[in-house]
């Protein structure tokens, strides 16, 4: 067994050695009549047969008319689609449209072969998407109930919600094993334990999809899952989404791909790949992974599927057109908008022997094989199968009764000072904070829609509220509650609670420069620090998608209670925290940490052994009402690094400062930055990545953007300050045609030109203040916030900096920020020294 390490590879450890790595000891193996099945289909299947089962397209970008046309293996319903693009659809919608696919798909069209499609849905915490669905707590939660049988009973009531929407497959579990919780998909990690992660992988995978046959078959109602992401990257640099993890192989092999042996011998037959790289190497590519680990050495027998648009961040690859993956062990691209593309490039390049026909049938026989031993070849329409429309078991009182013990299971106590806990129901409490009454603020990201803060209570039928939890308890015992989000009263509370924490994100956007809460923003601190100086016990319910540095929190609170992401059942959260009228706890806080909480503004560390350092509360740590203990005054400096401290930078110390991105785009698409040398889809810009500094080079010919990008920001406060956007710029080539630089309103890349609600947009001309920067020295560009002032868009800007030209230019960035100068007047884009 290969070491552990915490350090970065050398160019030895660089290599991936698959001999050392675990062969499967019961390899799942198909049975001889599945394999004669898989031959016999694959033998009559044409050319484009195949490489239409190799590709998995999203349902916002694709028709029934098409499917009577392209026979895709798969399709999916992505983070934002829905049926008729409408996010609340109900199960009876999803239903319809699953079923109206599959239909399309299995017309006979010429002398192809009708071969169901899989249909693959985010049901990462609940049938998230669906309309009245049961939202269980977000992977973090779970983790903190250290309960196997209790993840597989939650992935066995999902996969009955799924099922009753004809739906066959869910994107889950994750198994990342995330070593730096400034990752915006940590909430998707169980722990930063291997053997927790491992565990319940096996857990999670027995639950979906039911016991497996002799054979390798599965009986009805089963989901099929797919272990994600391959590889390492809850371990990449800073926690950065789809960034590159530089750990040696020993660390890549006994940490982050803990979880991915016990799901394929509980009989996953999926494996999703990550974005991120392996030193240096997108996973997508990396052929002794896919290949030599996965597949030859694990004898993994199933599929390998990719991440949406995945492949496009491979260089040399575009979304349009990857033949690189498929010959490093990939078997089916997710291409949700660029199936099409896909489809006649990547038959192009089979006729052409730029993949070989042996891959190609590799992967259709591996596709195939799935779905004969998840018995889709003799299952009817999604519509006519056994538990399909059964929407009694959608939200159903069992599955809300199982959410709400999960949720009371997750609960970790960090402090209970004086007793304040269990609060008596038959007291007057006051409930409070930002979150009290938002069940979006619980349920967090992949819900509903992708970044799930577009929601509102009224979107959870069946729901509950943390306060509302409180409330009906209260009540019930002859006690009020009273909501009050500012905290404002006026007949004296004998105890507060305050709910706060995290909005919802997901992925990139959910990245953090620094673990420390509420840096910009402390609304809920001055909260606590008022009840707290007036004398009023106050308990601190926090709602976080990993443990984050609140000493300052933790100082003011007499009772603090670190809720996770809880889901819909806000009730459980009032089951344990309020005792019974006898004043006897009616259930003890179980939950004990599945993560190490940090001790300041920055992540913990790993050393060579694997221990952990720079932690407040250590993994497993947990108060309960049977065993409490005293937490002295805690320190209130963050100690942040000194490049990691400035909420105004968009890019410092040779890199975007989270969550903001560099992205490109041109008239094919756009991509996010994530390679040191990363073209846009049609080659019009690419951004090289260095050490100090980027570069961004214009091709000329075509129209090419550039801009820094993330969740939306409100940049109404500094356009009144008058403050400027202030660029450490060098040419490197001077612009052939008129520049625009400013701000965008949209994550569109077609939105770059009327952006911000603005008629001309929201760009000035940059033309001649780059031409007027002496060529190859650095000088600064200062662009007035002012001259956006007009914009009715300044409170949702997507992009805080974007440029475009049609020429060539080739300009290097080292620093860009925000600055105070009070400039109410705008004088166009200036040079300063």
């Amino acid at each position: 067994m290969l070491a552990v390490s915490s350090g970065d590879a050398t160019a030895e450890d660089a290599r991936i050695h698959p001999q050392l790595w675990p062969a499967a000891d019961r390899p799942l193996a198909p049975s001889p009549a599945t394999e004669a099945a898989v031959e016999d289909l694959l033998g009559r299947m044409s050319l484009e047969d195949k490489i239409g089962q190799m590709i998995q397209a999203d349902i916002d970008s694709i028709t029934p008319e098409d499917l009577r046309t392209y026979k895709l293996g798969a399709l999916l319903a992505g983070g934002n689609a829905a049926p008729a693009r409408n996010p609340r659809s109900g199960p009876q919608a999803w239903l319809e449209l699953v079923d109206r696919l599959y239909r399309a798909a299995m017309e006979p069209s010429g002398s192809h072969l009708p071969i169901p499609p899989l249909f693959g849905i985010d049901a990462v915490h609940g049938h998230a998407k669906v309309r009245g669905a049961t939202i269980f707590p977000h992977n973090v939660g779970l983790g903190a109930t250290h309960d196997p049988q209790l993840v597989a009973a939650i992935a066995r009531a999902t996969a009955e919600e799924v099922s009753a929407t004809g739906i066959d497959w869910s994107f889950a579990p994750t198994v990342a094993v995330v070593r730096d919780v400034r990752w915006g998909r940590s909430y998707e990690s169980y722990s930063d334990d291997p053997v927790l992660v491992a565990t319940y992988a096996r857990a999670f995978v027995e639950g979906l999809q039911g016991p497996v046959r002799p054979d390798g078959t599965r009986g009805r109602g089963a989901v099929l899952a797919s272990v994600k992401h391959y590889l390492g990257d809850g371990g990449t640099l800073d926690g950065r989404d789809q960034g590159d993890n530089r750990a040696p192989e020993g660390t890549l092999l006994g940490v982050h791909a803990a979880g991915f042996m016990p799901a394929i011998q509980a009989g996953d037959l999926i494996v999703m790949v990550s974005y991120s790289s392996w030193q240096g190497v997108k996973m997508h590519a990396n052929r002794d992974l896919l290949t030599g680990v996965l597949k030859d050495r694990m004898s993994f027998p199933g599929f390998v599927v990719g991440d949406w648009n995945a492949h496009e961040e491979v260089p040399g690859c575009t979304k349009l057109s990857c033949p690189e993956v498929i010959r490093a062990g990939l078997d089916m691209f997710m291409a949700p908008d660029s199936w099409k593309a896909i489809f006649r490039n990547t038959l192009a390049q089979a006729r052409a022997g730029e993949i070989e026909p042996a891959r190609i049938d590799d992967a259709v026989r591996r596709i195939l094989r799935v779905k004969v031993m998840a018995g889709l070849f003799s299952q009817p329409a999604p519509a006519e199968r056994r538990d399909a429309g059964n929407f009694s078991l959608v939200g159903s009182p069992e599955h809300r009764a199982l959410a709400r013990r999960a949720v009371r299971e997750s609960l970790v106590l960090l402090k209970n000072e004086r007793a304040v806990l269990p609060l008596s129901p038959r007291s007057h409490l006051l409930v409070t904070g930002p979150a009290a009454d938002r069940i979006d603020m619980q349920a967090g990201g992949w819900t509903v829609d992708w970044q799930g803060d577009q929601n509102h209570n009224v979107d959870f039928p069946g729901g509950t509220s943390i306060f509302s939890g409180i409330r009906s308890a209260v009540e019930a015992a002859g006690g009020t509650a009273t909501l009050s989000p500012d905290g404002h009263f006026e007949n004296r509370p004998d105890a507060a609670v305050v709910v706060f924490g995290e909005h919802p994100y997901a992925e990139y956007e959910g990245d953090l420069e620094t673990l420390e809460y509420d840096r910009e923003d402390q609304t809920s601190l001055g909260l606590l620090r008022s009840l707290h100086a007036q004398g009023i016990p106050t308990v601190a319910v926090f709602l976080s998608g990993r443990p984050l540095w609140v000493n300052r929190e933790l100082n003011v609170a007499d009772a603090f209670v670190a809720a996770w992401l809880p889901g819909t059942a806000g009730e459980g959260v009032a089951d344990v925290l309020l005792g019974g009228t006898d004043g006897v706890p009616r259930y003890d806080f179980v939950g004990r940490l599945s993560f190490p909480w940090p001790a300041t503004g920055m992540p913990v560390t790993y050393d060579s052994g694997d221990h952990i350092r720079g932690a407040l509360f250590g993994r497993g740590y947990g108060l309960s009402y049977a065993h409490p203990a005293r937490l002295g005054r805690l320190p209130e400096a963050p100690r942040l690094a000194p490049d990691r401290g400035n909420p105004d930078s968009l890019f410092q110390a040779a890199h975007a400062t989270a969550p903001w991105s560099l992205f490109v785009s041109d008239a094919t698409g756009q991509v996010r930055v994530t390679t040191p040398d990363q073209p846009s889809p049609g080659g019009a810009v690419r951004v090289l990545l260095s050490d100090a500094a980027f570069t961004v080079a214009w091709q000329g010919g075509s129209t090419g953007d550039f801009w820094i990008g993330g969740r939306p920001a409100d940049l109404s406060a500094a356009v009144a300050r008058g403050d400027v956007l202030r660029v450490r710029a060098r040419v490197e080539e001077r612009p052939a045609a008129a520049v625009q630089i400013g701000l965008r309103c949209s994550s569109s890349s077609q939105a770059a030109a009327t952006g911000c609600g603005l008629p001309r947009g929201a760009l000035l001309d940059a033309t001649a203040a780059l031409n007027a920067l002496p060529a190859h020295e650095w000088r600064w560009l200062t662009i007035p916030l002012a001259c956006f002032s007009q914009a009715p868009e300044l409170t949702r800007v997507a992009a805080p900096i974007a440029l475009r030209t049609d020429g060539s230019l080739k300009l290097s960035v080292t620093d860009i920020h925000l600055a105070g100068a009070g400039q109410h007047g705008c004088g166009g884009v200036g040079v300063q020294k």
